[in-house]
């Protein structure tokens, strides 16, 4: 099955062909044939009542034009001695103020639209429209351009539960969402917002008040709103495992959801939501998570109401109470909730709309925005449709694929545990393809959400083709591209024309990434009860016995090792090839480099436990035949998990210094704070550990240190007792 083949072929839109890869493609565009050849310097036309948010956007054209062409340019109000015209006035309006137009001819290019965030997006797209040809000056192919967005809000959610992106990142991730017009980011920090109120729940180097503002402020710049995603009643194990607030709890041992007839959780709740409010001043929205609220209804208080009401009369009683609240400050409020039917009875087991009771039905409450779907369980959606009609916001969910280790699944996801024959699927890009396509673009959603679960603690940057992926789709939903053509021109728009093998990179990350997850126990944490992964048996014994299983059990394992020994060096060659390439976003490399390391070290890892136990087999066959050859066969056992465990080190380490050049350390102390870990029942493959060591706890547990410290005891030993006195003897 060739899963990179698909991936090969060429665009046949007419701006692809003309070598142009526009993100997102625009919903009309015609080719004139003209060029417009770019002076240096050059003139600015803008409207003499130019807003600053207008302004802005010029600024941005400017600084492009100056940092990638180095074209010095000149602002001016007379479009007539102007080379590039940026206008709100005699604009169309049908299309609302996200609509621009973009002209292009030999003398002028002209961006206009009718609101400040079209003629924001009008230079994005002229931005990328830019050309440079073999020894001649930039150029624009001359073309029309009307466009306009299918969906009006456009969100990436931007889960940082496990980890803390540093300011200067998170402003650049702006920048990139802004150039592909994305304009919601459903930012669900957790404990990486230092909460005025509660100042304990942050974690030490959260944001402060001040910090999360000025960031708010700087993506609406950019026509980017932030909104708070601080979970309320499931998703907790942030603000319960502090033992102040463990009264509050609805299971007792468990801190992962609050008890919703509690006051106190409430209370609670209404300060932190207050200070993630202002946090984000002049924001539209707040989001309050309540998924996975599996405890809900079997804690000592709930329990009796729940008969009553049903765990799904339970939920909404705790939406509707916290949306009264919220409302009356003037956000709207967005819920894990998902439109299906709630008149009738519902037994499903997602953690919301559980147990029905016939006595309750549920109504949920005005004006909340339903932001979740689950397939919206019918094909026509029905039950979408409804909610539209009573009039509740909907916004499109394309949820992640999987929560897999490492990497997305970009191109093939597996479907069941490994020991189970799994199942090779659709990957996550052909996913959202169809998913946007078939969704979107009929005035039923509001929006779309892009979600990005932070449960595997995979760098921001893997998801990068996943969020532009939503960006393009829920912009221009029908355009005629092919998702082949869509991939191929991603890679180029995002890290340049010289840019090399990224479809191959890709596939062999999307297949490593899976093999890594299904080494040692890693697979235990999605797919449950796996069984335990062994090591070579220990020497004993004066005559070196051992059980000799270990090369037949793993013989699978080992075979899969030799395999991907090979494809991680070809993806670490890729790597390598395009980090020394005149290109843009070369961290990815050194990310996507990280990720090849280790999986190569997993393999490794099997090969040399394949060694060790030969290594064994050698110097217990030896054993009555060449004592030296024995004690050799053991210092070679004894070299190769030394050999392993400082290669772990050295691959860890490098990790380790790649992601903190954009994250802060994970689990860090401060001076002022040390943080307080605690696992909950989510059992989060990126929560296992507080700090990155969550990438190698699994192959900690195969207890190579002790291994090697009783190896080297036994080697000593039996030089001691068997070597050494037939030395003495000969001599």
């Amino acid at each position: 099955m060739n899963l990179l083949l698909p991936f090969l072929t060429q665009g046949d839109t007419p701006l692809y062909k003309a070598g142009i890869t526009l993100i997102p493609y625009p919903q009309e565009v015609r080719l004139t044939g003209e060029t417009f050849n770019l002076p240096n310097p050059l003139t600015i036309a803008i409207d003499h009542d130019a807003t600053e948010k207008d302004k802005f956007a010029t600024g941005e054209l400017r600084r492009q034009l100056s940092d990638r062409w180095n074209i010095s340019t000149e602002l001016t109000t007379n479009r007539r001695s102007a080379h590039i015209v940026l206008t709100k006035s005699d604009t169309e309006k049908k299309h609302g103020n996200q609509g621009y137009q973009l002209q292009v001819t030999s003398k002028r290019i002209t961006v206009s639209a009718s609101g400040e965030p079209g003629l924001f997006y009008g230079v994005q797209t002229l931005c990328q429209l830019i050309q440079s040809g073999d020894g001649t000056s930039p150029f624009v192919l001359g073309m029309a351009i009307k466009d306009w967005p299918h969906t009006a809000n456009r969100a990436i959610h931007y889960d940082t539960k496990h980890h803390q992106d540093t300011r200067e990142y998170v402003e650049g991730f702006i920048r990139d969402l802004a150039k592909y017009k994305i304009n919601l980011l459903v930012w669900e920090w957790e404990d990486k917002f230092a909460y005025p109120s509660h100042p304990e729940i942050g974690a030490p180097g959260a944001f402060t008040m001040q910090e999360m503002q000025e960031i708010t402020r700087y993506a609406q710049n950019y026509h980017v709103q932030i909104v708070p995603l601080v979970q309320g009643l499931g998703h907790v194990s942030f603000i319960l495992k502090w033992p102040q607030y463990a009264h509050l709890r609805e299971i007792p041992a468990s801190n992962w959801e609050f008890d919703p007839l509690n006051e106190g959780s409430y209370d609670l709740l209404f300060d932190l939501w207050a200070d993630a409010m202002e946090a984000t001043p002049g924001s539209r929205y707040i989001h309050i998570g309540s998924d996975e609220t599996f405890e809900l209804g079997k804690g000592p208080t709930t329990r009796e109401k729940a008969k009553e009401i049903g765990r799904n009369g339970l939920y909404h009683l705790f939406v509707e109470k916290s949306a009264r609240h919220l409302q009356k400050t003037g956000r709207e409020v967005m819920v894990w909730e998902r439109p299906m039917g709630w008149t009738r009875d519902v037994t499903t087991d997602e953690g919301v709309g559980q147990e029905l009771s016939p006595q309750y039905k549920v109504t949920p409450h005005e004006g909340i925005v339903l932001t979740e779907a689950y397939g919206y369980e019918t094909p026509d959606l029905k039950y979408a449709r409804q909610a539209k009609a009573l009039g509740f916001q909907l916004f499109a969910y394309d949820p992640n694929a999987g929560i897999e280790c490492l990497f997305v699944p970009y191109f093939h996801r597996k479907k069941g545990a490994m020991r189970n024959n799994p199942q090779v699927i659709e990957g996550s890009l052909e996913h959202s393809y169809h998913f946007f396509r078939s969704r979107l673009g009929e005035n039923l959603f509001d929006g779309m959400i892009c979600t990005s679960w932070d449960d595997s603690g995979l760098h921001n940057q893997t998801w990068m083709l996943r969020f532009i992926t939503a960006a393009e789709f829920s912009w221009n939903a029908r355009s005629d591209q092919s998702l082949a053509e869509f991939t191929a021109k991603y890679f180029r728009n995002y890290y340049g024309d010289d840019v090399t093998d990224m479809e191959e990179l890709f596939l062999l990350l999307n297949e490593g990434a899976y093999f890594y997850q299904e080494s040692f126990e890693r697979n235990v944490w999605h797919h449950g009860e796996i069984g335990k992964t062994h090591i070579p048996d220990l020497p004993r014994t004066d005559v070196l016995e051992y059980n000799p299983y270990w090369n037949t059990e793993y013989a699978h394992r080992v075979t899969l090792a030799n395999e991907f020994l090979g494809k991680m060096e070809r993806a670490l060659q890729i790597c390598e090839n395009n980090l020394i390439a005149d290109i843009d976003n070369k961290y990815d490399f050194e990310v996507f480099t990280s990720l090849a390391k280790l999986i190569e070290h997993t393999a490794k890892t099997y090969l040399d436990l394949s060694s060790l136990e030969h290594s064994i087999t050698k110097a217990h066959q030896q054993r009555f035949l060449d004592l030296d050859s024995t004690l050799y066969h053991l210092d070679q056992a004894h070299a190769t998990v030394n050999n392993q465990l400082a290669r772990r080190k050295e691959v860890f380490d490098y990790l380790v210094g790649v992601w903190e050049k954009t994250r802060l350390p994970k689990g860090m102390d401060t001076e002022e704070k040390e943080y307080f870990f605690q696992q909950d029942r989510a059992r989060h493959f990126a929560n296992r550990t507080p700090d990155l060591t969550y990438h190698i706890y699994d192959e900690q547990l195969l207890g190579l240190e002790n291994y090697l410290d009783k190896l080297t005891a036994y080697r000593d030993l039996f030089y001691e007792r068997i070597v050494k006195p037939e030395q003495i003897y000969l001599k």
